[in-house]
């Protein structure tokens, strides 16, 4: 399978400091984002402190804004349709095991986030790619 799509949690996953010179999930967000893999916010936060972060990635959809809340999976069917991608060809990262539970039930391919760097191995090779440089 090729994944097209690449939907992160904010908290908990893209606002984990990082040190030792890895790269954060931010930084791959926009590697894949870079070659061409479509990116995604899917949070329940109502907003996002940094509005620069918006801009870094092709959709962001917030339980607030669409009255929807992970983990139920129509959050994700709405953010897979918002970057253009079938949820069958979406990775989907969160720290909760029942997010990644619903993104599973929705299509997607769920990947547990337990640290960055574990993270960044898994996203390696669901993508294909070299992420963590």
């Amino acid at each position: 399978m090729e994944f097209r799509g690449l939907l992160l949690d904010y908290a908990g996953v893209l606002d984990e400091p990082v040190g030792n010179g890895h790269a954060s999930l931010l930084d791959v967000a926009g590697r894949v984002r870079a070659v061409g893999i479509r990116t995604g916010i899917v949070s329940n936060a109502r907003s996002i402190a940094d509005p620069g972060l918006v801009d870094r990635f092709d959709a962001v959809v917030l339980s607030g804004e669409v009255r929807v809340a992970k983990p139920n999976p129509e959050v994700f069917r709405l953010a897979a349709q918002r970057i253009g991608v079938d949820p069958s060809e979406c990775v989907f990262v969160d720290d909760l095991p029942a997010n990644v539970a619903g993104a599973v039930e929705a299509g997607m391919v769920g990947v547990r986030h337990r640290g960055v760097r574990s993270t960044i191995e898994e996203l390696e090779v669901l993508f294909g790619l070299d992420l963590a440089h």
